[in-house]
């Protein structure tokens, strides 16, 4: 058993009561351990509106994007990671295909967290849900538990990362709406790069927001909606 093995076994046993208390409301360790700001509160609802008639059959520029911006490798085998990919939907009936970015969903009620035996998934307040890898186990349970396929396992040891989205082997990771980004009041790197602008980032609980108003306007769906898990990304032209 390697020295990590050991450790996290032995943290898992000791620890795992303490592990999962917030140390505050909607801040765990993962905030404090890596000395990010703090989330906006409660009054913010982090989410995406995605505009599939403005989303290009093989254009791949959002993909690229995230690969860049978090330190993956843009491989797309069972062990690699990928935190957005492309989905293409054909519509038996009529012919009719669309294109459109499949990620973590950032639900209200995400799964993930429910069956997490440590607490290393949880939702911070405004929403983005997360993974602290120091609390991680590698159990794989989120993966299983999530509907959307959007979470990966870290197979080998990651090098050439980004120091402001720590990565480890033997844990579970997923797209994280660039949360490094956003607490320094940037856009998601998809959100940025996409050139017809298909990707619409904002406060859902605003209703003077652009992503609110445009949600008001225009008929937009959540996928999987029957599982009740009010997801914060959104799809128009399904």
């Amino acid at each position: 058993m390697s020295d990590i093995d050991l450790r996290r076994r032995n943290f898992f046993k000791t620890s795992l009561g303490a592990a999962a208390v917030a140390i505050a409301p909607g801040i765990l360790l993962f905030d404090v351990a890596h000395g990010k700001p703090q989330s906006v509160g409660g009054k913010v609802r982090w989410g995406m509106l995605i505009d599939t008639t403005q989303c290009r059959e093989g254009c791949n520029d959002c993909v690229t994007a995230c690969n860049k911006e978090n330190g993956l490798s843009g491989g797309t085998s069972a062990t690699d990671s990928q935190w957005i990919r492309k989905v293409e939907i054909k519509e038996i009936s009529t012919g009719r295909k669309v294109s459109l970015p499949m990620m973590c969903q950032h639900c209200e009620k995400p799964p993930c967290v429910d069956v997490c035996p440590t607490g290393a998934s949880f939702k911070r307040v405004d929403g983005i849900v997360l993974v602290d890898r120091h609390l991680c186990i590698g159990c794989r349970y989120c993966m299983m538990a999530c509907p959307y396929k959007a979470r990966s396992f870290v197979h080998e040891p990651v090098t050439g990362q980004n120091p402001d989205v720590p990565r480890g082997k033997g844990t579970v990771e997923s797209c994280t709406l660039c949360v490094h980004r956003v607490d320094n009041g940037q856009q998601p790197a998809c959100a940025e790069s996409c050139p017809n602008k298909a990707i619409l980032f904002g406060d859902l609980s605003d209703p003077e927001s652009e992503i609110s108003k445009k949600i008001r306007s225009v008929a937009s769906v959540q996928v999987r909606a029957d599982l009740g898990l009010n997801t914060g990304v959104r799809y128009q032209g399904l």
